[in-house]
């Protein structure tokens, strides 16, 4: 009511500052005059309609939000629709942030990770504001960009290669004490370590987290020989 006394107000204003400033620049005839006058009492009865149209839905927006569930209310409400305990969203929460940690560092395999976050998504709780976008989205994302080395390469053989040499290539474990690894992955073709032949073909197997630290370990401890005095 206030915003529309204001609206009058401002019309009269309006209306007689056009009329004296119309008045100033010519004469203006009786018919002229009631015709400014007609209109301005149009435009402010479109302009009221206007503030009667914007009142209304204010009003409505009004109802509207008094009708509307405090956001506490709406999570509880799902909650139980969702059969979800604070309890139980404790524990799915523990999940995903598990899962999700494992799959950032790339441990262990893909496909038991991609199992592990399929039963993520089929639990009712993924569907939760909080884990949907992480669970359905980005965590699967996040294994699909994963591109797995094969379990294992081919090398062939060339003149002056040993066991030692070819473990410490980059492109294999660059670390030569893990060599027994290539002699075991390959015991059908090798009869002596000491020996190996051009155009061999060997299997070159990745390794695992703990051959990794044991080799590694090797390497770190191993002190070469000092070099023989002559007498």
């Amino acid at each position: 009511m206030k915003f529309q006394k204001f609206l009058v107000v401002l019309f009269g204003i309006l209306l007689v500052s056009n009329l004296n400033l119309f008045a100033q620049e010519e004469e203006m005839t009786i018919e002229e005059w009631q015709a400014e006058v007609n209109r301005l009492t149009e435009q402010k009865a479109n302009l009221t309609a206007d503030v009667n149209a914007f009142q209304s839905e204010v009003n409505n927006l009004k109802s509207v939000k008094a009708g509307l569930q405090t956001f506490d209310d709406c999570m509880n409400e799902l909650n139980a629709m969702l059969s979800g305990t604070e309890a139980d969203i404790a524990r799915f929460r523990k999940a995903v942030d598990d899962l999700d940690g494992k799959i950032k560092a790339r441990a262990g395999e893909k496909a038991d990770l991609q199992a592990a976050l399929d039963r993520l998504k089929q639990n009712k709780l993924s569907a939760l504001p909080e884990f949907y976008d992480r669970v359905h989205n980005q965590m699967q994302r996040a294994l699909d960009a994963w591109i797995e080395k094969p379990k294992e390469i081919n090398y062939s053989v060339v003149k002056g290669d040993h066991l030692w040499g070819i473990a410490k290539k980059k492109e294999h474990y660059s670390n030569p004490f893990a060599w027994p690894v290539i002699y075991k992955s390959n015991r059908d073709q090798i009869k002596d370590p000491n020996l190996i032949y051009p155009k061999q073909v060997f299997k070159i197997p990745n390794l695992s987290d703990e051959e990794k630290e044991k080799y590694e370990k090797a390497r770190r401890n191993y002190k070469p020989a000092p070099p023989s005095q002559g007498n």
